[in-house]
């Protein structure tokens, strides 16, 4: 609603109504920092048919009423007082029943209305209505204008010295007022979204439904109005709204993409466009990007113990070593360590006290030559800037010598070395700032203490197997000494826990099974000790350590990919977080004292450090195939995106994992062409997201479907794309077709295609074969080979009876049926006689949305009154009739359209725990909401429903809106609560509550503080 200022007010008040046509007035008190509700109340009445066009709320630009055309015939007044009060509300009748839009017009001596609607011949007219609050009734207004564009659908009211209203069409503008009318073409567009720019009122910003940006200009000479102009000014996210800032800076704000800050510039880029994108709201990306090949290890170091931040970051090749630093103009450049080996692999290094860095190094038995290439990116608007490196390195002959090199960090040269006996190399290393702890050939444990310019050789001791992994972080109150030794071994698969500094064995865990340990760690997740283990195929071992005793406890396993880990600690938001490198990298942190794990949006990660560069504040050096990334990590347990421009609209989307491809069906605007909308199946790199091939559909062809799928006897797979053509001149398509390809050589192949009759909806993977909902019908169709070779779609059977079947789902020999207007219907398939037949059905009349199936015999769906409905098949039933009746057994009002529904999770699930079991569902919405539904065991329902029980008691909603009623199924029929679905958001706002509110929900419940936020903690992790 615009803002409008009520007379005597210091600020603004907030007018709301819902859809059930409850309404509130809310004021922001600054000093309590809350929503206070100024008025409330219901402006629903008992006879009326819900408008078509969707409720419009109108206030009067001198606040002495509001408006609400919530019903078809009627306009309802809800008055102001002289103080600012609302008084009671009334209706007038309004003669046009198709009502497009209204707006109040400014500058008019009683409150003056414009109405844009369209009569029963589809003709589109504007009338002007006086209020009269004494009559309660409408007066003939001062204008009235006819045959307007028959695309006309906005109004925008002109505020003063100008006044009138702006009538916006597809094909025509049109100025109108009392005393002039002024008209111009404009190219086919839908306009979505428009903003004033100037307080006259003489220009506006219109976005419209391919997101370009238009800038209309009313021409006048003073108070008279003298034309139009409009002028293409660029291209922004589709734009749901605008709002025009000061200083020529816009916000683009969209449901359909990254909402957008834009600048408008006087003169326009090299594409023509005069806006500049400031910034993105969902834009997540690496600061820097270096190519490098073969990274086996990364450090960070610092030029002194007193830096805060880190100045150098070490990187180890297989035969040489190269250290990188930021220069002034914060770049990253090669510098030298002097005391360093270059010509070899780094182990490990670490800053150590006294101002010194300690480098634990292996000279491979032979060095060939080396070449190597940097490319540093830096992001900085547009510009890139690239760095070549090139070097040849000398040959060395044999292995001299492995060592341990302390050198001084400000200085940069060599204070010490400790060389490994002859005969014996140093395979693994670790450091910390005071000790090293390193392993040679034969099992030999050697560890050193770091002093003022010299390493001291404290103990040695041998053990049976050679040793895999090692570590010394430091838990105790100690940041620079450790007093336990972590071990994994090779031969007997085993963790062992060594004292220091007597190289004392304090515990020994066997691991079982044949996967070596490849990284151990210590560390310390609030106040309780870990040792993680991690193995060569992926799964982690956690313990629980006691540092007294050295002894190990409740050992939980996990898989966090297939391939080694590595694991590094790194400080996020001053909370200490463990990243484990591997192909699927994952963040380890804690909450409520126990371990949780959350996946990392990159690909195959092999080592990571800290980087806390002043350039690059709390930042990682993240090392992947062929490349190394500075970046940022986000918030933790969020859902993070990442926003890929294509350039015009998608409107399926499938994967197709064993070409790692995606086939996506887009539209795009042809801004040259006859056909203005042109639809593609394009074919994407599921890594790099560039185009790879593009299919063109016909001429008024749209694809409504696609699949990924193999078929009975055939080893490929293929990309399945189904499509309709839309006709202006037909209600419903009557035409389609089901396209099949084969991705070869990066290119989309077309193998075949098949001719329908009708819109192709949906079309699901089944029993090797292909189904198809067309129109009406599903069909089945099976993969046939033809004399030549090649291969066809051949109908097999199919099922008649529904409306228009729309979304379809299948398990088994079952298929779930989302109809237009019969809701759900179950389906069978029967082998034997190779027929399809209805084994149930739901016959409450639900415009269905999405399907999905929960179980064998439990049905998910979502219908156009934003409701979700869950329905059970009937199996015990003692008659037919009840055998043929799905049984609606929950119902809930989302209050979101839910288009699209998927089995899976968006976080990692363990399964060593209870929450990893409950299966969950994910849905999105029209609106761009990501969703999950989650099926629960009946004790925890049950505990959880009195919890939320408990919260409806104590929370109150904003404006006095119940929570009851809005979560209440709710369509045009009926008006039930909600049964069988719980409100997640409202049982996890537990967690927000003061303790004072948390203890009273406890009483209420008799159940412990504590036990109720591990209780709703353990439900945050499902999604």
């Amino acid at each position: 609603m615009p803002n409008r200022r009520i007379v005597g007010e210091t600020q603004d008040f907030l007018f709301i109504v819902t859809e059930r046509h409850k309404f509130c007035v809310l004021q922001w008190d600054a000093e309590s920092s809350e929503l206070v509700t100024r008025a409330m109340g219901d402006v629903s009445d008992r006879i009326g048919r819900p408008t078509d066009n969707g409720q419009i709320g109108i206030i009067d630009p001198d606040c002495r009423l509001i408006g609400l055309h919530l019903y078809d015939g009627l306009f309802k007044v809800i008055p102001f007082d002289n103080k600012g009060q609302l008084k009671e509300a009334f209706n007038i009748r309004l003669e046009e029943l198709q009502v497009l839009d209204i707006k109040f017009l400014f500058g008019c001596a009683k409150p003056t209305i414009a109405v844009l609607y369209q009569d029963n011949k589809d003709a589109r007219h504007v009338k002007t209505y006086e209020v009269s609050l004494k009559d309660k009734d409408f007066v003939e207004g001062p204008w009235s204008q006819n045959n307007l564009d028959n695309g006309a659908d906005l109004l925008i009211p002109v505020p003063p010295p100008l006044c009138g209203v702006l009538i916006i069409g597809e094909e025509t503008i049109v100025y109108c007022s009392a005393n002039a009318f002024k008209a111009i073409p404009i190219r086919p567009s839908i306009t979505k979204a428009y903003g004033r720019v100037d307080v006259d009122g003489s220009r506006y910003l219109l976005g419209d439904h391919a997101g370009l940006v238009h800038l209309l200009v009313i021409t006048h000479e003073k108070e008279k109005v003298t034309g139009l102009k409009i002028e293409l000014l660029g291209e922004t996210s589709i734009a749901s709204t605008i709002s025009y800032l000061d200083n020529a800076v816009v916000f683009v704000g969209s449901s359909y993409g990254d909402s957008q800050l834009v600048k408008l510039n006087l003169h326009p880029d090299a594409k023509g466009s005069y806006v500049e994108v400031l910034e993105r709201y969902t834009n997540l990306g690496p600061i820097a990007s270096v190519e490098l090949e073969g990274i086996k290890g990364m450090w960070s170091l610092k030029s002194s113990v007193d830096e805060a931040f880190d100045t150098f970051l070490v990187v180890s090749f297989i035969s040489e070593t190269r250290i990188l630093a930021m220069n002034l103009e914060d770049e990253l450049e090669e510098t030298e360590i002097e005391g360093f080996l270059s010509q070899v692999q780094t182990l490990f290094c670490h800053d150590a006290v006294y101002n010194q860095l300690v480098q634990a190094s292996f000279f491979p038995s032979a060095l060939g030559q080396s070449m190597y290439l940097i490319a540093v990116k830096h992001f900085s608007g547009l510009s890139s800037l690239f760095m070549s490196l090139k070097k040849l390195l000398s040959p060395l002959d044999q292995v001299t010598s492995n060592s341990v090199r302390l050198v001084s960090s400000t200085t940069r040269e060599l204070r010490d070395e400790w060389h490994a006996p002859a005969g014996f190399t140093v395979n693994v290393a670790t450091a910390n700032a005071s000790q090293v702890l390193l392993a040679t050939g034969g099992g030999h444990l050697v560890y050193l203490e770091i002093g003022d310019g010299k390493l001291t050789e404290v103990q040695h001791t041998v053990l049976e197997y050679e040793v895999s992994c090692l570590d010394i972080n430091p838990i105790s109150d100690n940041p620079n000494y450790s007093q336990l030794a972590s071990v994994g071994m090779w031969t007997d698969i085993s963790v062992r826990i060594f004292s220091l500094p007597e190289l004392t064995l304090i515990t020994k865990e066997q691991l079982g099974g044949e996967i070596i340990p490849r990284s151990v760690l210590l560390c310390s997740f609030e106040g309780i000790s870990y040792l993680l283990c991690a193995l060569g195929d992926g799964h982690l071992l956690n313990f629980q350590l006691d540092t007294t005793t050295g002894q190990l406890k409740d050992r939980k396993k996990v898989s966090l990919g297939t391939q080694p880990i590595t694991l590094r600690t790194f400080s996020s938001k001053s909370a200490t977080h463990v990243f484990a490198a591997s192909d699927r990298p994952t963040v380890i942190y804690s909450s409520n004292k126990k371990l949780l794990y959350s996946n990392v949006n990159l690909k195959e990660v092999s080592y990571m450090c800290p980087f806390n560069s002043a350039a690059f504040p709390d930042s990682l050096a993240i090392a992947r195939e062929g490349e190394l990334t500075i970046g940022t990590i986000d918030d933790i347990q969020k859902l993070h995106i990442r926003t890929i421009p294509l350039g015009e609209h998608a409107r399926r989307i499938c994967h197709q994992e064993q070409t790692r491809t995606f086939g996506i069906c887009s539209l795009g605007n042809q801004t040259n062409a006859e056909e203005s909308e042109m639809h593609f199946v394009r074919l994407l790199d599921d890594q790099s997201f560039e185009f790879m091939s593009t299919y063109p559909l016909d001429a008024f062809e749209y694809a409504c479907s696609i699949l990924s799928c193999s078929f009975t006897d055939d080893k490929n797979v293929y990309y399945c794309v189904g499509t309709a053509y839309v006709l202006p001149e037909e209600n419903e398509p009557t035409k389609g077709r089901i396209l099949v390809f084969i991705v070869e050589d990066a290119k989309l192949q077309l193998i075949a295609e098949k001719e329908t009759k009708g819109a192709v909806y949906s079309l699901n993977a089944f029993n090797g074969k292909l189904l198809a909902a067309i129109n009406q019908k599903i069909q089945l169709y099976k993969w046939m080979l033809r004399d030549d070779g090649t291969r066809e779609l051949q109908s097999e059977c199919g099922h008649h009876g529904h409306i228009l079947a729309l979304y379809v789902q299948t398990r088994g020999d079952f298929i779930v049926v989302g109809d237009l207007m019969k809701s759900i219907s179950l389906l069978i398939y029967k082998h034997e006689e190779g027929a399809i037949e209805e084994r149930a059905r739901d016959y409450n009349a639900n415009w269905m949305s999405a399907v999905e199936i929960l179980d064998d015999d439990t049905y998910l769906g979502a219908e156009n009154n934003f409701n979700l409905l869950t329905v059970k098949k009937n199996s015990e039933g003692a008659t037919d009739e009840e055998r043929g009746r799905l049984e609606v057994v929950g119902e809930y009002h989302l209050g979101e359209f839910v288009n699209r529904f998927c089995h899976g999770s968006l976080v990692m699930r363990l399964p060593d725990s209870e929450i990893g079991q409950i299966p969950t569902v994910i849905f999105g919405t029209v609106n761009g909401m990501i969703g999950v539904i989650a099926s629960l065991p009946q004790e925890q329902y049950a505990f959880l429903e009195k919890l939320q029980s408990s919260l409806r008691k104590v929370i109150k909603g904003v404006g006095g809106l119940s929570h009851e009623q809005w979560r209440s199924f709710n369509n045009e029929k009926r008006t039930v609560e909600a049964r069988n679905f719980l409100d997640g958001d409202l049982i996890e706002s537990f967690l927000d509550l003061s303790r004072n509110k948390m203890e009273e929900i406890s009483k209420s419940m008799n159940v412990q503080v504590e036990e109720l936020c591990k209780r709703v903690e353990e439900l945050t992790r499902l999604h």
